[in-house]
């Protein structure tokens, strides 16, 4: 049983546009610095803040499955399949699997706030797929109250949310003064981002913005004496193919 937290100054950064859009990055790409290196089927994880209104430019993706999680205001999405912009605003989710080639745009209003995760789907099957997109809102995820706490199921059981990266799971806990238990999986990685607040992983203490790794829990407590929002994905810490990330490893 392992319990890693890792800092906001101990992740990547990043930025857009001259500062115009600043990023964290628990999972970065080598030249942004973070602590950690992909794991499980995730490759990269950015949490995107705009300062002013501002467009990231047209760009391209093959394979993986870039999801954005809308966390506060609107983005607009714009993309060679679609062929025209599209709005997305706090709470919805829009994934594309890039199959064999799709580009896109961003649009981020002032104070927006996103994660764009990718994620691995076993990129020797999906590179000969084609392109595709789809978009959710907020009302179409399902949540429940467990003893104070608000669960939103973003992906997982009874959520629309589809995708082809297998054995993932994705929640929004919105946390209040009293202790949240989650049975976990040990044979999943536990990957978690506090949003708000301040909470405890089994005892772990996180911060706003702090990163959480667990890995072999059986049962995951939280903890928090104010309240706390928290995103937490379930992956398998063994996928059960080849991921982009250990083929590039094994190469060097």
């Amino acid at each position: 049983m392992s319990i890693r937290i890792i800092p906001k100054e101990q992740q990547g950064s990043g930025a857009f546009n001259g500062g115009e859009i600043v990023e964290n990055k628990p999972i970065g790409f080598p030249q942004d610095h973070s602590s950690i290196r992909p794991y499980s089927s995730l490759f990269y994880w950015a949490h995107a803040r705009a300062v002013t209104d501002s467009t990231i430019g047209l760009h391209p993706h093959q394979g993986f499955e870039i999801c954005s999680f809308v966390l506060n205001g609107e983005i607009r999405h714009y993309d060679t399949k679609l062929r025209e912009w599209r709005s997305l605003r706090a709470g919805a989710v829009q994934i594309i699997r890039a199959g064999n080639g799709i580009s896109h745009s961003e649009w981020m209003g002032k104070d927006a706030e996103m994660f764009q995760i990718w994620f691995d789907p076993n990129l020797a099957k999906t590179l000969e797929q084609p392109a595709s997109y789809d978009d959710y809102r907020a009302a179409d995820f399902p949540e429940k109250r467990v003893n104070g706490t608000l669960v939103k199921t973003l992906a997982g059981e009874g959520s629309p949310f589809k995708m082809d990266t297998p054995d993932v799971e994705v929640m929004l806990l919105e946390l209040g003064n009293e202790q949240f238990s989650m049975p976990a999986d040990t044979s999943k990685t536990y990957s978690a981002y506090v949003l708000e607040g301040t909470v405890a992983f089994n005892g772990d203490s996180a911060k706003q913005y702090d990163f959480a790794l667990l890995n072999e829990q059986t049962n995951i407590e939280m903890q928090s004496e104010d309240g706390a929002k928290v995103f937490i994905i379930a992956s398998p810490a063994q996928p059960g193919y080849r991921t982009y990330a250990q083929l590039r490893r094994a190469e060097v």
